[in-house]
């Protein structure tokens, strides 16, 4: 790939100005320990199979290991998220669906534990994609997330949500609820052309409807140091971005196609395995980037 065919401007780093301006990267300081609300993450790039959903889950289980209390809300209606954590999104009677239409169903009805330790579920199914449609009819439609996140934040240390591959009104209640975004970022051609867009899209939930909103890193995934276009690829995010990439690549490896198979994070599945260390490496990474209380 030319050198000259990717640059700042097809990348949104123009659009991104306002988000990374909201980073604020200072440590915690010291004291006595105080719990604070949880620290709400979206997932978010509206190209499909970048590695949302295996970054969801993985960083999330890393995080717990870490001794963190997590939740994972789906906002797919496909339901991955679940599926990847053995749990049949379509057996389920309460979802992520039931909260966002506000019929009566209680906050711990539709919550599930997973076999991780601190580690809890909040699913999805085909019902979500109904919602959808019903909420265009809602008075601030964009914050009906929001307002079940809000009765959760006391219970967590970090939530995190996944986003579905589209730029519509279900990624726009993900990015409202959340903190901060997480974008995974395939280092191909392909993958860099929507990331205009996306970039505008954040800048204008964090004018118009979440000032709160910053961008709290890209990270690589699929990564193949091997191939030249890789490289040429990451090197021009790099460029662009600076620090806001995450130190940590997310290799590719055949574990990632295995772990959901059986259901399992791959900490669980592969626990010595690199895509393991990798996703615990992150873990680290956000903890270290979480702003001052």
């Amino acid at each position: 790939m030319p050198r000259e065919t990717v640059d700042p401007q097809l990348l949104g780093a123009d659009a991104a100005a306002g988000l990374l301006r909201q980073r604020d990267r200072s440590r915690p300081g010291g004291g006595p320990e105080q719990r604070r609300p949880a620290r709400v993450l979206a997932m978010a790039n509206q190209k499909g199979g970048v590695g949302k959903t295996t970054t969801a889950i993985n960083l999330g289980a890393a995080l717990a290991e870490a001794g963190q209390r997590v939740l994972l809300i789906d906002m797919d209606p496909q339901g991955s998220l679940g599926v990847g954590l053995g749990v049949e999104p379509h057996a389920l009677e309460a979802t992520v669906y039931n909260l966002l239409m506000q019929d009566g169903t209680a906050l711990d009805d539709a919550l599930v534990p997973t076999d991780t330790e601190n580690l809890h579920l909040l699913p999805a199914n085909i019902d979500l994609a109904a919602a959808e449609l019903l909420l265009v009819q809602e008075v601030a439609r964009e914050q009906a997330l929001s307002r079940v996140v809000e009765r959760l934040r006391s219970r967590y240390d970090h939530i995190l949500i996944d986003c579905p591959p589209s730029l519509g009104l279900l990624t726009i209640n993900g990015l409202t609820a959340a903190d901060g975004v997480i974008i995974p970022l395939m280092c191909e051609y392909f993958a860099l052309r929507g990331m205009s867009l996306l970039m505008q899209t954040l800048d204008r939930v964090r004018e118009r409807l979440n000032p709160r909103l910053r961008l709290e890193g890209i990270v690589a995934t699929m990564f193949d140091a091997r191939t030249l276009h890789t490289r040429e690829v990451m090197e021009r995010v790099r460029d662009a971005f600076g620090d806001v990439v995450f130190t940590t690549t997310i290799n590719k490896t055949i574990r990632f196609a295995e772990a959901p198979v059986a259901g399992q994070s791959i900490l669980s599945y592969a626990d010595g395995s690199r895509g393991a260390d990798a996703y615990r490496a992150l873990a680290q990474e956000v903890l270290q980037r979480e702003p001052a209380s």
